[in-house]
């Protein structure tokens, strides 16, 4: 007998929309003494000691993000990140995230665990809790909703406005990497597409690559 060892696929609908959510969130600990109540409840609670800032980023399948050649595990870990940076370009401390999903029948239940697997280790990278959000059906792909919290003194949070005539802009990281990552994924993709035998040699872009499929939320510059 021929063993099957082609993936599972359990149908999301087996195990129901809380089912789910029990599921993909199993894992996820409480590390903050700000977030009273976390995932469970009809609402989360948090009892922040300095101003709260909040942020919302929304990612949709095919618009910021090609599942061709992107990974599961990846895009969750991303989708924390552009959240926190956003945060921490705030100067303050990230503390929670909530996280909704709208995903089409051809997800099954071992998918959405993967990227969810990616955002717990985000979450965990960075000590923050994810309290809660929200899964729904989607006739269009994939779209991801994360809103990220953080607190910090409010004479300490850094506005735009605040720059002035005269003022050092500085800017970390290397510009453009990322952008070059994803010129080469594209060009991967149309050669695959040409010559789906082609085998893709990328190893020397790694780097580049990493920029874009796995970026880090800059939590040392704060």
């Amino acid at each position: 007998m021929i063993e099957d060892k082609s993936p599972q696929r359990t149908p999301v609908e087996n195990l129901g929309e809380f089912g789910l959510i029990d599921f993909i969130t199993k894992n996820f600990k409480i590390s903050n003494d700000s977030t009273i109540t976390g995932i469970g409840d009809d609402a989360a609670v948090l009892n922040h000691t300095q101003s709260t800032v909040v942020t919302t980023d929304m990612l949709v399948e095919g618009v910021h993000f090609d599942l061709s050649y992107v990974p599961l595990k990846h895009l969750g870990y991303k989708a924390i990140m552009v959240n926190l940076s956003d945060v921490y370009a705030m100067n303050a401390k990230a503390t929670q995230v909530t996280v909704s999903i709208a995903i089409s029948n051809r997800f099954p239940v071992e998918a959405v665990n993967e990227l969810y697997e990616g955002i717990h280790m985000a979450c965990k990278a960075y000590d923050v809790d994810l309290i809660g959000g929200d899964t729904t059906a989607s006739r269009s792909g994939l779209i991801i909703s994360v809103t990220a919290i953080g607190e910090q003194d409010a004479d300490k949070i850094v506005h735009r406005k605040g720059a002035g005539d005269g003022d050092l802009l500085v800017v970390s990281g290397d510009i453009g990497a990322a952008y070059m990552g994803l010129q080469i994924l594209e060009r991967e993709k149309a050669v695959f597409k040409a010559n789906p035998q082609n085998q893709p040699d990328i190893e020397a872009y790694s780097y580049l690559l990493e920029r874009q499929l796995k970026p880090e939320a800059r939590k040392d510059i704060i």
